[in-house]
């Protein structure tokens, strides 16, 4: 049992000082402790006492951010050499769209496809635009559109088949840019290639990046679509999207230059990626001749040909008479009177085996050189068998009429 002191009760307590008084005079001292440092601690910042103290909040950590904590606007510049480049050029490629009669009776006139072209040139008030020869072939009207907004009829000054081009002639008020030649012959292998057109006929101003798959790609072409090789078309290979509407449009370099006219793609399943563009140091100086003269001025012997290919081997012996190491040349079909071929002296059955030394295969190789190599108005050295004897003829090459 415990016992208690009764005095443990009853004995007053003593107060040790007013403690809620000294709380209160606490938070006041604090508060004045707490405006004093807000106050004093920038203007001695501003002084070089204390070094620069920011009171904005604190950027966010990289790990609250990757958590989805934090939601914030980003501002992205997505400039790049190729928006650049697409900027340098992109209002000088245009949509070109071929009219044709709808009703042989009624001038009512329909649109019977679209394709592309290159702004290139403003004169005056004219501006003039190159494209494929197949975009408006057949064509009664051609309009041009600009953009999305304005259409623009345009007239034909001239077409080349053979190098499938063809340039038009617009009034120029509403033109803004024309495009760049770069130089085709400096391309490389695997730099970036960048095609802009009109795909579908609708899809305006489009722009697809590839790379030069080959810059220097010899592709077979049918001028006349009767399943015989007319002309091998010396072509850039890109892997840049070109689609049915492309045609006549622009391919570009990273600097926005212009370095082709894009042309055709292989169409098949199977294949992906091999589009072809002309290139433009072979184009320009059959754009030139087609804005000054409505055609191609190019040099002719004034002869018909065959491929020795194409005569059988019974006649290689027989009837031309060669000797048994000549298995290549142009046979002379006929020789057009008054022509270079005539003056010079050449004959039915002539088999031409070089030209200016170097060697000729077919008829094709025949008019590669001449239209590459050679101007009208340049002299040629033929080196030819005439009834199994070897000669050389000497001529001067003219113009070319047209058909």
């Amino acid at each position: 049992m415990g016992y208690y002191d009764n005095d443990d009760f009853n004995r007053p307590v003593k107060q040790k000082g007013n403690r809620g008084g000294a709380f209160i005079a606490g938070l006041i001292g604090a508060i004045l402790g707490a405006l004093l440092l807000l106050f004093t601690i920038p203007a001695l910042s501003d002084f070089g006492v204390l070094p620069d103290v920011s009171l904005a909040p604190q950027e966010e950590t990289e790990s609250e951010i990757n958590q989805g904590t934090v939601t914030k606007d980003i501002s992205i510049d997505v400039t790049n050499d190729i928006t650049a480049a697409v900027e340098n050029v992109g209002e000088a490629v245009v949509g070109v769209i071929n009219l044709q009669k709808t009703d042989f009776w009624a001038e009512d006139y329909g649109e019977a496809g679209a394709g592309s072209g290159v702004i290139y040139k403003k004169e005056g008030g004219e501006a003039f635009i190159v494209t494929n020869n197949h975009v408006v072939e057949g064509a009664g009207q051609i309009e041009v559109s600009l953009n999305a907004e304005t259409r623009v009829s345009a007239e034909l000054v001239g077409t080349d088949p053979l190098m499938d081009l063809a340039v038009l002639r617009i009034p120029s008020e509403a033109v803004t840019k024309i495009a760049e030649f770069g130089d085709s012959d400096t391309l490389k292998p695997g730099e970036p290639a960048i095609a802009i057109g009109n795909p579908l006929g609708f899809l305006e101003g489009t722009v697809t990046q590839g790379i030069i798959s080959n810059p220097e790609r010899s592709f077979p072409v049918d001028t006349d679509q009767n399943g015989t090789i007319d002309w091998n078309a010396d072509v850039i290979q890109t892997d840049a999207s070109i689609n049915p509407g492309n045609s006549g449009g622009a391919l570009i370099n990273i600097s926005g230059q212009l370095v082709g006219i894009n042309s055709m793609k292989i169409a098949q399943s199977s294949v992906e990626g091999i589009g072809f563009s002309i290139p433009i140091n072979i184009a320009a100086p059959i754009i030139s001749d087609l804005e000054n003269y409505g055609e191609v001025r190019r040099p002719q012997i004034g002869i018909g040909t065959k491929s020795l290919s194409e005569i059988p081997t019974y006649h290689w012996s027989e009837s031309l008479k060669l000797p048994d190491d000549i298995d290549h040349g142009v046979v002379v079909m006929s020789v057009f009177p008054t022509s270079s071929g005539d003056q010079a002296g050449l004959k039915e059955l002539d088999v031409i085996t070089a030209m200016d030394g170097q060697e000729i295969k077919n008829s094709i190789e025949l008019r590669k050189f001449l239209y590459t190599k050679k101007e009208i108005g340049d002299k040629v050295k033929l080196t030819i068998y005439r009834a199994g004897a070897k000669q050389e003829i000497d001529l001067t090459l003219s113009e070319q009429q047209s058909s």
